[in-house]
C-alpha cells in the first residue's frame, strides 16, 4: 500500500493538474471504486457536476479535495446553458481519495485508450483535452464525497478526523506523540504504524526508519525518553523526504504518480526487502521476520532485540 511519500507525491500532482478545475461529467465504470460513498455511483456523480475542485490535501496517506460551487448560475453552465462561472460558495464537502493496494489517480488526454482497469473517469468543463482517471487493478481504494469537519482549515473530511497528523505536518507535535507513545504501552513499530497516533508512516519507512535508529521492532513504547523519541522523529522525517526527492518506493507497476510514472527509492532501501544482503552499516546479513501479517526487516546486530522482561 502507499505511504506517506508515495501519496504525496500523487497529491502534488493533483495540485498542478486538477486543483481549481471544474467538473463537467463524472462516469462511475465499477460500483467497488465508489463504494464507501454510500448513496450510490448516480449520486456521486450528480452532486459532483458543476462543483469546482480546490486545493489538493493529505493527511497520512489519505488525499483529498475540496470541492466549492456557485449555486444555479454554476449548474446551468455546467449543463451548458450560458456562461460559465467561477464558484464560489463553500459546500463544506470534499473527494476523499483511498489508493488502497493498487489505485492510481491518472491524468491522461481525453483520447487516450481507456486502462483496463479504469473504475472512474472525470472530466472538466475547460478547455485542457486533459481528465482524471482513476484505476484500481484490485479494487481495494476508491473515491467518495464526504461533509468536511466544520471550521477545519484544510477541510477534512469527517470520516478521517480520527486520523493523527503526519510527521512532515508542521502542526505535529513532538512533544505530544512522545507522551502518547509513553502511554500506549505497546512496541514502537505498531505505535510507528498505528494511524491514531502517528498518520502516514507504514511498513516500508518504519522498517527504514527504525534501522536508521538502530531499533529493534519490538522495542518496548515505555523504554523511550524524550531524546530516543525526538532520534526517531528525526529519521523518520529524513526517510520520507529522502523518498519524495524521488517520487516514492515503486516495487511494481501498480504505483505511479499522475503522469504515469514510477518512484525509484527502493534502489536506496537500508532494510525493507533486503534479506539476506549484507547491513550497510556493519555487513551483517539483514533479517526478515514474519510481523502482524507482514514482515520486518532489520539488521541482527545493529538493531539488537530488547531483554526478556523477567516473570513477576
Amino acid at each position: 500500500m502507499p505511504e506517506l511519500p508515495e501519496v504525496e507525491v500523487v497529491r502534488r500532482g493533483l495540485e498542478r493538474w486538477v486543483s481549481g478545475r471544474t467538473i463537467d461529467a463524472v462516469e462511475v465504470r465499477h460500483p467497488r471504486a465508489i463504494r464507501r460513498h454510500t448513496a450510490g455511483a448516480a449520486d456521486f456523480a450528480a452532486r459532483l457536476e458543476g462543483l469546482r475542485l480546490g486545493t489538493a490535501r493529505r493527511r497520512g496517506k489519505y488525499l483529498w479535495l475540496p470541492v466549492t460551487g456557485g449555486g444555479p448560475a454554476a449548474q446551468t453552465a455546467a449543463e451548458g446553458i450560458g456562461p460559465r462561472v467561477t464558484p464560489s460558495v463553500t459546500h463544506g464537502l470534499a473527494v476523499l481519495a483511498h489508493l488502497g493496494m493498487s489505485g492510481q489517480l491518472l491524468v491522461q488526454p481525453q483520447d487516450a485508450p481507456d486502462e483496463k482497469h479504469l473504475r472512474i473517469r472525470i472530466r472538466f468543463a475547460d478547455d485542457l483535452d486533459t481528465e482524471l482517471r482513476f484505476v484500481d487493478q484490485r479494487t481495494f481504494g476508491g473515491l467518495s464525497l464526504h461533509d468536511t469537519v466544520p471550521g477545519d482549515a484544510d477541510h477534512l473530511p469527517d470520516v478521517i478526523a480520527h486520523i493523527a497528523r503526519d510527521p512532515l505536518d508542521p502542526a505535529f507535535d513532538d512533544a505530544a506523540f512522545h507522551t502518547a507513545l509513553r502511554r500506549r504501552r505497546t512496541t514502537i513499530k505498531r505505535a510507528l504504524l498505528d494511524q491514531s497516533l502517528i498518520s502516514g508512516v507504514g511498513n516500508i519507512y518504519a522498517d527504514e526508519a527504525l534501522w536508521r535508529s538502530k531499533l529493534h521492532f519490538d522495542r518496548p513504547t515505555a523504554t523511550f525518553t524524550r531524546p530516543r523519541t525526538a532520534e526517531l522523529l528525526g529519521h523518520v522525517r529524513d526517510v520520507m523526504n529522502a523518498a519524495l526527492a524521488v517520487g516514492g518506493t515503486s516495487f511494481d507497476s501498480l504505483y505511479v504518480n499522475v503522469n504515469g510514472e514510477s518512484g525509484y527509492f527502493d534502489r536506496s532501501l537500508d532494510a525493507y526487502g533486503r534479506e539476506d544482503e549484507p547491513c550497510r552499516r556493519c555487513g551483517t546479513p539483514i533479517r526478515r521476520r514474519p510481523w502482524m501479517n507482514r514482515s520486518s526487516y532489520f539488521c541482527p546486530r545493529c538493531q539488537r532485540p530488547p531483554r526478556p522482561v523477567p516473570a513477576g
